[in-house]
């Protein structure tokens, strides 16, 4: 695998700042976990690095609600077999604004097996996928529904506070009271 290198990106979301990893391909990683400390030598810069200042004025955008699609890169090879495959649909089939069930988007990957039984065992594949997506929000995992409700999210309840934001961004949910996204 080539060497990755490292931003953090400011966000609005409730569980903060956003880390991801870079290489010659495109996006390789994402992720809000943020490891104490990260701010460090190590991080590429956006004033020094064209790929950094893109991924930084992309989310920037983004979260400002100036912009629908990331579009950027993206090194699929932290992924692999149905995984990739589930996220790769939902990346190129899933929009702005829209919902896919955990079922429905089984069904439309291919992956898994038609069957008396299967639909459920899919869909709950679906959302292991969805609690384990390494690429964040750039494969909009929080547009990945249950078909009776918002379902869930990595992270528990800060997981379900994120998905609940980025849901009311992008219209799906109503603003409440409290929502501090943009206007």
């Amino acid at each position: 695998m080539p060497s990755v290198a490292w931003i953090i990106v400011p966000t609005p979301l409730p569980s903060g700042p956003i880390r991801i990893g870079i290489t010659g391909e495109g996006v390789v990683a994402a992720s809000s976990d943020v490891p104490p400390g990260s701010s460090g030598e190590d991080l590429l810069r956006p004033e020094q690095d064209s790929r950094a200042a893109l991924v930084v004025e992309r989310f920037g955008e983004y979260f400002a609600g100036r912009r629908r699609d990331l579009e950027l890169p993206i090194d699929w090879r932290s992924t692999t077999g149905p995984q990739r495959v589930v996220l790769q649909t939902l990346q190129r089939t899933v929009g702005f604004g829209e919902t896919i069930t955990y079922g429905e988007l089984a069904t439309r990957s291919g992956v898994f097996e038609d069957g008396p039984g299967q639909h459920a065992l899919a869909a709950r594949a679906v959302g292991s996928i969805m609690g384990s997506c390494p690429l964040f929000p750039l494969v909009p995992c929080h547009r990945v529904v249950a078909a009776d409700g918002i379902g869930g999210f990595g992270g528990g309840a800060l997981g379900m506070e994120v998905k609940r934001w980025l849901l009311t961004l992008e219209g799906v949910l109503a603003p409440t009271l409290d929502w501090n996204g943009p206007g």
